[in-house]
């Protein structure tokens, strides 16, 4: 059986648009992903990623600075993000024609990025959260994410009352996930809206990068999207 290269949302399936998450199959190579979607190196855009607060509006300065999240109104551009547990999202405006990519660890989770991306989607490009469609990719789920106090206590203190954190045993365990849809639902995103993946990246290994699966040596897999 051929192996999945790509995970396409389904409400991000529209004619103009390219939106997608990545597996293993491509061993984090950016040129053959590149290649199999026709896209040139010169058209895609990263951040340089930090565990922060910062949204990027890429205009037509392509020059890599750090965020991480990235929205843009560019026809023919690819922005995307990289992570092995950390959570993935896509966000698409139809009716302004924009898009965005987001980068949430437990840190961004915290700093409430996703919040902010929408946020910044609203004031400087007008969007109406009713219009905007987020996909929340795979990432490492409750089932394998144990944190400390400290860490839960950051999220929910952002987050609020939710199934996306137990404790068991005295330890907690958090879905970092859940996490981002009830703070995007908290901005008004309709759940309609709003693909979320049920893979655990910690649960399969095969299939998905996991940073503490590997115990801190891993490869990447990516989030992108892009209007055409």
């Amino acid at each position: 059986m051929k192996k999945e290269i790509f995970i396409k949302p389904h409400n991000l399936t529209h004619s103009n648009l390219k939106a997608f998450f990545t597996t293993k199959s491509l061993n984090g190579n950016l040129k053959d992903l590149l290649k199999s979607i026709y896209v040139l190196e010169k058209d895609v855009y990263l951040p340089i990623q930090k565990h922060t607060d910062k949204v990027m509006v890429l205009e037509n300065d392509f020059k890599p600075v750090v965020a991480d999240a990235v929205i843009t109104r560019k026809k023919g551009v690819l922005i995307g993000i990289h992570v092995a547990d950390c959570v993935p999202i896509l966000l698409y405006d139809k009716k302004k024609s924009l898009v965005g990519a987001v980068h949430a660890g437990w840190r961004g989770t915290a700093a409430h990025i996703l919040k902010n991306t929408i946020k910044t989607m609203q004031e400087e490009f007008r969007s109406s959260a009713e219009d905007i469609l987020i996909a929340i990719g795979p990432s490492i789920r409750q089932c394998c994410y144990e944190v400390g106090e400290e860490v839960k206590h950051a999220v929910y203190n952002v987050t609020g009352e939710g199934s996306y954190y137990q404790r068991q045993d005295g330890k907690y365990f958090i879905d970092l996930s859940s996490a981002n849809m009830i703070q995007a639902l908290s901005m008004g995103i309709q759940e309609e809206n709003i693909y979320q993946s049920d893979e655990c990246t910690f649960c399969n290994p095969d299939r998905f990068y996991s940073y503490r699966y590997t115990k801190g040596s891993a490869g990447r897999q990516a989030g992108f999207i892009g209007m055409w």
